[in-house]
């Protein structure tokens, strides 16, 4: 059950994800946007100023009456770290309050060496690199991804494959590297939520992030919320099978997407096509990777012919994500899609185009949109004007029961009318008889012991448009 508390948390931190969207706002724009009542608005923002996350930068002349204040994130008030644990390498971003990146951190991991001591080392010394960049700015958190299936309560990595890890308590060993909060998830679902924060269209979309490395999986948002499961472990499509009794996958399966998409299945999709081939670097997939990518802008044959089987299988399986999401925007990304993407290479859209169902073949059928390009970076502000709206549910009273509707962009609750056109009521005025209409007050018959006489308007409480009571008397000012 939400309490008071949990409610005001989430209206706050929708007032933080419009700041972040356009960088600047008013309270005013900020209630049109949310769909929040302005004292709400104004209360939250004041907490949020006296804690020194919100600043004002600047007033804007307003129509009339006062300048107004325009709000926004203030970058100083501290940082945040994000870590990527991957087979072969660990990533930390460094951001500031106002989520604009600062620094970033690399080290490499042998792939050989996946025990959990192993990797958490690796992880301590790119947590350490990063700090040490902070210059006295006073660190707020750190988000942790690690491929498999994550127990985000008890930060601990359930299952991942790639090392054989089962229970591991990650976060409790990565305690002592920090004393900021620690948080853990799926890269997968982290990405979807990076992708909603970069975009702030996507919030109330169904779209679907595809991740190519050494691991293949997707991250879905569905009406704008993250696509979990039962056990955090929903889109592990590359452990879906394409090609019934293929190659084998390191799952312990046969024929899973991974094993013919992933940086792995390229390399072995090279060896079938061209076993000599000098773009092989052995089992190194981040050199065969990058000098694969070489070869394909030079026009290498064997090459342009594996990653033309490679563009076949990552087709079948979007188009398998089409048929049973029917997102409206799929994005490919990872350091594998980095590397091999270019929006001259539409390999891959064009055979998930012959295979889904409603996919657009030239005629607009209603289906979802087509995939993005191979590399097309998936974060970045996409010219997005104005503040999005934050859709918000909708209750209808029932016999006394709430039933939730449905949801849709909350819109102003009022309406300015102008002074000439006001009538000012308590209820609406019953329709009058034109002959009352058209005779003059004065000659409107009078009713004993009423104040205002016969006049109907009159004796409900209305005040009429050209009356006395409309002459500047003194109620009126």
């Amino acid at each position: 059950m939400r309490t008071s508390a949990d409610i005001r948390k989430a209206n706050a931190f929708d007032i933080v994800k419009c700041l972040h969207a356009v960088s600047e706002a008013s309270r005013r724009e900020l209630v049109d946007a949310t769909g929040l009542s302005f004292p709400t608005v104004s209360s939250i923002c004041a907490q949020l100023l006296k804690r020194g996350l919100l600043t004002e930068v600047a007033r804007k002349r307003a129509a009339a009456g006062r300048p107004t204040a325009l709000l926004a994130l203030n970058p100083g008030y501290g940082a945040l770290l994000g870590v990527d644990i991957a087979e072969t390498y660990v990533h930390v971003d460094t951001l500031n309050a106002a989520l604009e990146p600062v620094s970033s951190t690399e080290l490499d991991v042998d792939p050989h060496r996946g025990s959990p001591r192993d990797v958490v080392a690796r992880v301590k010394e790119a947590i350490a690199d990063a700090v040490g960049r902070l210059d006295g700015t006073r660190l707020l958190g750190v988000g942790v991804s690690v491929p498999g299936q994550v127990d985000q309560a008890g930060g601990r990595s359930v299952y991942a494959p790639n090392w054989g890890w089962h229970n591991v308590p990650l976060l409790e060993m990565l305690s002592g590297s920090t004393d900021a909060p620690l948080y853990l998830d799926n890269p997968l679902k982290a990405l979807a939520i990076a992708e909603q924060w970069a975009h702030p269209q996507r919030r109330d979309q169904d779209f679907v992030i595809v991740n190519l490395g050494t691991g293949v999986g997707i991250g879905a948002a569905l009406g704008g919320r993250i696509l979990r499961g039962r056990t955090n472990s929903a889109g592990e499509w590359g452990h879906t099978v394409i090609v019934a009794g293929g190659r084998q996958c390191r799952c312990g399966s046969r024929g899973c997407v991974e094993a013919y998409v992933g940086a792995a299945g390229i390399l072995q999709t090279l060896r079938e096509t061209a076993p000599e081939s000098p773009v092989l670097h052995g089992d190194d997939q981040t050199s065969t990777i990058a000098a694969f990518a070489e070869a394909l802008a030079a026009g290498d044959p064997e090459v342009h012919e594996a990653f033309e089987q490679t563009a076949y299988y990552l087709g079948v399986g979007v188009a398998g994500i089409v048929n049973m999401l029917n997102p409206e925007v799929i994005v490919v990304g990872g350091w594998v899609a980095r590397e091999l993407g270019s929006p001259a290479r539409p390999g891959p859209q064009a055979h998930q185009g012959a295979r889904a169902r409603g996919a657009d073949d030239g005629r607009r059928t209603g289906g979802p949109a087509p995939a993005r390009q191979l590399g097309e970076p998936r974060h970045g502000r996409d010219g997005h004007g104005g503040l999005p709206r934050v859709a918000r549910p909708v209750h209808l009273r029932t016999r006394g029961r709430r039933r939730l509707a449905r949801t849709r962009p909350s819109r102003p609750r009022y309406r300015l009318i102008p002074a000439d056109r006001a009538v000012t009521s308590t209820h609406h005025a019953p329709p009058r008889k034109e002959s009352d209409d058209q005779r003059p007050t004065s000659a409107r018959p009078q009713s004993r012991g009423s104040r205002h006489g016969g006049d109907p308007d009159r004796r409900r409480g209305h005040r009429v448009r050209g009356s006395a009571d409309d002459a500047g008397g003194p109620r009126d000012r």
